[in-house]
């Protein structure tokens, strides 16, 4: 296709016209209108533009390009593929403007510099001989771009499985902390627990939210990050939330409604003062409203505190409240609006030294069973009790 011909269905992008304010595209638009308009200082100026901005961000050529920006980008496609829905007028504009952006990407950049050159004089010819060429083949057509919204849905759930929840806005974790199913031992109860009611929810059944409390350091955290890699759970995600985000929670469980993949809000490390602010919003959001949950969210959070809300004895002895334990009983029951509850208690003897065992043989430790129990009880007495960090913490030691 010819760049004068190009031109025009470029300025009739509909279905993806937002792409036409990319760096990238609004630079290739230019060249374009530069080589129409006859302009050749203009149009060099943009292609070396063009081919920095390229290689700058880490693509070969337009087509690498697209494939990322087109799958990863909101756009009303998308949106209507994820959601299963058929609008006949989106498919064909979308269709039209995904050949045009490939007739783009396919464009003979020694063609361009040919246009180029004809529009410069002798003096420019040892630059345009030296300029670089970018990759003029595209990874994709319209069909795998659907078949992409259709499995992966589109925007960040499609290219990141684990998210920070922070002022509002939604931040990815590209390469997060996360343990593999593999690497815990102990508490196969309490994990399998926490496997069925996730695996529930993968299968599109409304489960319930889950508190695991119990002593620090015992895998609770590790048991909810753990269910990313479990076989079968690939639409699953995770988003970490801090207990100053609980505020403006409702906002993103309703923005999450929309999309196909299912969701773990995670609060680590829950407690509450006396008078929290956000200890009410929590309270709303578990019990429900006339807004009800989507069967695609669940809230998991972990607790050293069974009931989540610190108390005191001047709760217990004092106070101006006329009947202390109705008081008492609204700050303890907001762990019974959790329906799963599951208790991470220390482990037995047994159970800590055959970890101790498993982790030191992943390690390449060699140690005599006897000496390394010895140490690992020891050491145990000195640092929190009988638990997986407590382990872990003993087996880095070694190496020291």
């Amino acid at each position: 296709m010819s760049t004068t011909t190009l031109r025009p269905m470029l300025l009739g992008l509909t279905a993806y016209r937002h792409l036409l304010d990319t760096d990238i595209l609004s630079s290739a638009l230019s060249l374009l209108t530069a080589l129409s308009k006859s302009e050749g200082e203009t149009a060099l100026s943009l292609y070396t533009n063009l081919v920095y901005t390229l290689k700058n961000k880490g693509y070969d050529g337009l087509g690498d390009w697209l494939w990322d920006t087109l799958r990863y980008e909101d756009s009303s496609y998308a949106r209507q593929m994820e959601q299963g829905r058929d609008d006949v007028e989106i498919t064909v504009s979308a269709e039209r403007d995904v050949n045009t952006l490939l007739q783009l990407a396919r464009l003979d950049c020694t063609q361009l510099k040919s246009q180029i050159s004809a529009l410069l004089g002798d003096e420019f010819a040892p630059v345009l001989s030296v300029l670089p060429c970018w990759n003029n083949t595209a990874p994709f057509d319209f069909a795998d771009l659907t078949d992409f919204y259709r499995t992966n849905g589109y925007g960040l759930f499609a290219k990141h499985r684990t998210f920070l929840w922070e002022n509002g806005q939604l931040i990815a974790i590209p390469n997060p902390d996360c343990p593999r199913p593999e690497e815990l031992l102990g508490y196969s109860l309490q994990r399998n627990q926490v496997y069925d009611n996730t695996r529930s929810m993968i299968e599109g059944n409304q489960v319930n939210n889950v508190l695991l409390f119990g002593n620090g350091g015992t895998g609770k955290s590790a048991t909810v990050k753990s269910m990313l890699y479990q076989e079968g759970f690939g639409d699953l995600r995770l988003i970490e939330i801090a207990k100053e985000g609980l505020q403006n929670l409702s906002g993103l469980i309703r923005l999450l409604s929309t999309h196909h993949q299912k969701f773990i809000l995670f609060i680590d490390d829950l407690a509450f003062d006396q008078d929290d602010k956000v200890y009410s919003s929590l309270k709303s959001i578990l019990e429900g409203g006339l807004e009800p949950r989507p069967k695609n969210v669940a809230i998991y959070a972990t607790s050293n505190r069974r009931h989540l809300v610190r108390q005191t004895f001047t709760d217990r002895e004092s106070g101006e409240e006329v009947d202390k334990f109705e008081t008492i009983s609204e700050k303890t029951a907001l762990a019974d609006r959790f329906g799963l509850r599951i208790p991470y208690l220390m482990m037995n003897q047994s159970e800590y030294l055959e970890l101790v065992s498993h982790l030191a043989a992943l390690a390449g430790i060699k140690k005599d069973s006897f000496s390394l129990h010895a140490q690992a009880m020891t050491w145990e007495i000195r640092h929190g009790g009988r638990t997986p960090r407590t382990a872990q913490q003993f087996i880095h030691n070694l190496h020291i």
